[in-house]
Formats: C-alpha cells, structure tokens, sequence
C-alpha cells in the first residue's frame, strides 16, 4: 500500500510559527501607533530575542518555520492539496512556491538570531530586494512584475476569505463558527497588507528607486495618510492579529496530506507476482 510521509508536524509546527509571529506583528502595529518603530515579520523576531529565554523562542520559531517552507513546497511541488494541473492550479502553485522562498529568508533570519544572540536591525527584506533585483538587467520591469504579483497575492488572499475557500481544507467544528469570521478578517487584512506592498513594490520599479519598496510596517504606514487613516490602521493591526489565529486554527484544524511515497516492500510485492511468468 502507499505510505504517505508524515508531513502533519512540519505543517502544523509551521502554521503555529507562523500564527506567533504574526501575532508579534500585529502587537507591535499597535504599540508603534502610540510609540513608533517597525511593525513587520523580521522587527517582531528581534522584539522576541529580547525577551526571556529569547534565543530558544526565536530558534524554535526558525525551526517551525522552517516545516512550513517544506510543507509549502510540498504544497507548489507535489500538489499536496490536490489543486491539479490547470492554469489556475498553476498560478496557485507559484504562489505557494513563492510564500517557501519568503518563509526560508525569514526563518534563516530567525535562527541566525538565535544562534548569534544578537538583534538584528528588523530592517525590510523588500528594499534589500528591491535593491538587488533593480541592479539586474531590466531589474525595474522585473520589479514592477513582482509588485504585481504581490498584488495579485492580495487578491486571492482576500477572495479565498471571502469565498470561504479555506473551509474545505479545515475540519472545523460546526459549533465553532465564531472562528471562520475570525480567518475570513484575518485574510481579508493580510491580503489588503499584500496588495499593498505590491503597490509599493511596483512604484519602486516605475520609480527605479528601491527605497520606495516596503515591508508591512510601510504598508500600514501608508494607511495613515488616507481619510480616517488612524481608523483604517488599527482596523488592519487587528486583522492581522486575527490572520495570526486563522494559522493557529489552521495548526489544530487543517487538512494535511502530504505527497504519496511507495514503500520499496510495496514494490517488491508487487513484482513478485509476475515472475516466473512467460512475457
């Protein structure tokens, strides 16, 4: 028989990762309101380093992230999640192999804070890459298109809120309603964060100037400057803190099958039959 390999504890640990350090974000969106500072993934690792036991934590937080990344590349590789091989699965696909790259930058992060003990500055990961990706060949097309794709990003993580889709890969209880309003805000707060760094990211390549790309700090700081901006942006840190408990849910609750593997007994039992036989 087919035996599945046990991707359950990577996708869990990295959903629970995932959900703690988007809770930090979310807590640190709210203090720099009043205090100031950087509210983005890499600020809310370092803000975690200070703290008791700090190393452990973030290393811990490294590690999970890091089933996460497996358990998206089998996601994108091997279609864990039975999308198929349609132009829409494909495009899904990309997505979930391009959320493995940005979570292996980030847990790399982590754990070289852990092992260093030292802080790192949190700066934004996406001016440096905006940096590098402008110094290529036609480096500001390729930068406007990697806006675009953030945008795009945005989009379907909004839709997949407001369609509900994430249900189908979760055993929620029926008694616990409660929580799908809770993922539906959260995803609909992280894809409104998306489609705007996307904005950001694209206006740094129209621009050729990488320092207009930002991360989810600058993102929320743009909200400020809209009419009822103070309104929009705490409405925005909260969702992201509920986004935070749409991946605790998605630890306890989702569905996880990873990429079929044939045991070689399995193999070997089903060669045996046929030998000896005239071909």
């Amino acid at each position: 028989m087919p035996k599945r390999p046990k991707f359950e504890l990577l996708a869990r640990s990295g959903y629970l990762a995932r959900g703690v350090v988007f809770l930090l974000v979310a807590g640190l969106a709210l203090l720099s309101g009043v205090a100031g500072g950087n509210a983005d993934t890499k600020s809310a690792v370092s803000q975690l380093l200070e703290q008791p036991f700090g190393r452990v934590w973030v290393g811990l937080i490294g590690l999970g992230l890091l089933g996460f990344v497996a358990w998206r590349f089998a996601q994108a590789l091997a279609d864990s999640d039975g999308h198929g091989k349609d132009r829409k699965a494909i495009v899904i696909r990309m997505a979930m192999f391009g959320s493995a790259i940005t979570y292996m930058s980030l847990a790399g992060y982590a754990l070289s804070q852990a092992f260093s003990g030292i802080r790192g500055d949190g700066g934004s990961g996406e001016k440096g890459l905006a940096q590098w990706v402008m110094s290529q060949p036609f480096g500001s097309y390729i930068a406007m298109a990697i806006g675009a794709g953030f945008i795009i990003g945005g989009i379907v993580t909004s839709a997949k809120g407001v369609t509900r889709r994430f249900e189908r890969y979760l055993n929620l209880p029926d008694s616990r309603r409660v929580l799908s309003m809770v993922c539906i805000y959260g995803l609909l707060a992280r894809g409104f964060v998306f489609a705007i760094t996307g904005l950001l990211f694209a206006y740094a390549g129209f621009t050729v100037d990488p320092d207009q790309a930002g991360s989810i700090s600058d993102a929320l700081s743009s909200l400020r400057q809209l009419p009822f901006g103070a309104v929009l942006y705490v409405l925005v840190a909260v969702g992201l803190a509920a986004f935070g408990i749409y991946n605790l849910v998605e630890a306890r609750y989702r569905v996880v099958r990873g990429p079929l593997v044939i045991h070689p007994s399995a193999i070997k039992r089903s060669v045996l039959p046929l030998q000896g036989k005239p071909h």
